[in-house]
């Protein structure tokens, strides 16, 4: 697959304030190894450049059924688009699917302007979303990804169809103290790439995550990019009352990322359209973990949400 690859950012790793970038040439090239075995295991799909207020996004476009709203993934942190491998079989059975990397990450979109508030990060998501020519489209998104869907949804809300959310954090609940320290570790420069992954497996529940592609990835991704985002900040009550578009909130019973039953406690209560479920042996590797599930119960969500808009 030819990814046309952009000019990318480059940035010292602690500089501060700025644009994310790759921290030199020889960390891009270790990273880009890693992001183009990880797309080789992909489905077809179109390639695109969307021009945003704060910089390009790059968007994969994966054909399926035309005669649903579609459906865009966004991925966790460092993961980008390949992280969703396991689940674009079973999910463009049902629609087509669009896969974007986050702007400000690890990936091939590439940032251009700073971004200092939520509503920024906002502003980009919907401004990709009217480059692809999406009036209204379902967002589905795992961890980092889902609170990039739900904050959008709270300040750009008009394009939202509906709101998927695997093991969203900063959403429902904080994240405790360990799993902060343990995040840490996953960035720190020169750390033992044996102790990054172990790391990435205590956060996956436990997986032997050694022959997984998306590993690679979110290992060089960790090592190899210089996060410039704002730090995320916990929806208030107010604002996730405020959400107009109906959710399916999917939280991990075994996450380590919050309380699973405090996080789905709050989402019930306060969700004004909330379908919340805790499903009890999932880790927050829940997309890798239930791909085939996901998939059907998102399609049902999403035939209820397309029947009542």
């Amino acid at each position: 697959m030819d990814l046309a690859v952009p000019e990318v950012n480059f940035t010292a790793r602690w500089a501060r304030g700025g644009l994310g970038g790759f921290i030199d040439d020889a960390a891009f090239d270790d990273y880009l190894r890693a992001y183009r075995a990880g797309m080789a295991k992909l489905p077809d799909c179109e390639i695109s450049d969307v021009s945003t207020t704060f910089g390009t996004v790059r968007a994969y476009r994966f054909a399926g059924p035309d005669d649903g709203t579609p459906v865009v993934l966004l991925p966790g942190r460092n993961a980008a688009t390949p992280m969703y491998r396991t689940n674009l079989t079973s999910l463009r059975a049902h629609r087509t699917i669009y896969g974007i990397d986050l702007l400000g990450e690890a990936g091939l979109s590439v940032q251009r302007k700073e971004l200092r508030t939520p509503g920024d990060q906002a502003r980009w998501l919907d401004d990709a979303l009217a480059g692809l020519g999406l009036s209204r489209a379902h967002l589905l998104g795992v961890s980092i990804g889902g609170w990039t869907a739900t904050n959008c949804a709270v300040h750009q809300p008009d394009r939202i169809a509906s709101l998927t959310l695997l093991d969203p954090v900063f959403t429902f609940a904080r994240i405790p103290v360990k799993t902060m320290l343990a995040a840490v570790l996953m960035y720190a420069p020169g750390m033992p790439e044996t102790l990054r992954r172990r790391v990435l497996s205590w956060i996956s529940g436990g997986a032997d995550i050694e022959a997984a592609a998306e590993t690679e990835l979110i290992s060089a991704g960790s090592r190899d990019f210089a996060l410039r985002t704002p730090m995320p900040t916990l929806f208030t009550d107010a604002q996730l009352r405020s959400l107009a578009a109906p959710v399916l909130a999917l939280i991990a019973g075994r996450s380590v990322m919050h309380n699973p039953d405090r996080a789905a406690a709050r989402a019930r209560h306060l969700l004004p359209h909330g379908q919340v479920e805790v499903w009890a042996q999932a880790s927050h590797a829940i997309n890798g973990e239930y791909p085939d599930e996901i998939a059907q119960r998102a399609r049902r969500f999403w035939d209820e949400a397309d029947a009542s808009s």
